[in-house]
């Protein structure tokens, strides 16, 4: 079996693959070996011995591509040690922080067998220029909560950065 550990990520504009990347650079630099790669291009877990899978909250709930991944690998995973993190929050501040636990709460418990050895939700990164014509057209429905919010980027790298180096070493 290869000591290989798979961080797999969803995104929709980049901001999660920069934190899995990211993610993957600690642990190299913690001396482990990883594999990094979008979560539809997952293939198989045969060849990995654990999994950290990030993915954004949109609308309150994670982009199909992680939810399949999870789905089609349940029985791989439940030998596995796996780490989830989601982007959410837009700012760092308690009541968004709690809405954005409770809906990677609410996800995860779509797969009642995952019992993450960690789980972390980290704030986000929100470019209303850059969404696509769907995305853009929900963000300015008068109801929603991305009505006229400006461009911002509420990723703490620190924060990134610590979450990473802790799990590294649970993982090796």
């Amino acid at each position: 079996m290869s000591r290989k550990i798979l961080v797999a990520y969803a995104t929709r504009y980049g901001s999660t693959q920069e934190v899995a990347e990211a993610v993957a650079t600690i642990f190299r630099e913690e001396g482990l070996e990883v594999e990094s790669k979008p979560a539809q291009k997952v293939a198989s877990l045969a060849e990995h011995r654990a999994m950290v899978l990030g993915a954004p909250l949109y609308f309150g709930a994670w982009p199909k591509e992680a939810l399949n991944l999870l789905a089609r690998n349940q029985e791989a995973l439940q030998g596995l040690p796996v780490a989830v993190f989601a982007l959410g929050p837009l700012h760092d501040n308690q009541k968004e922080r709690q809405e954005g636990r409770a809906q990677l709460e609410k996800t995860l418990a779509g797969f009642p067998w995952l019992k993450p050895l960690a789980s972390e939700v980290f704030c986000g990164r929100y470019d209303p220029a850059k969404l696509r014509i769907a995305h853009r057209l929900i963000a300015r429905l008068p109801a929603s909560p991305l009505r006229e919010v400006p461009a911002t980027d509420g990723r703490n790298w620190a924060e990134i950065r610590s979450w990473a180096k802790e799990l590294a070493v649970r993982l090796r």
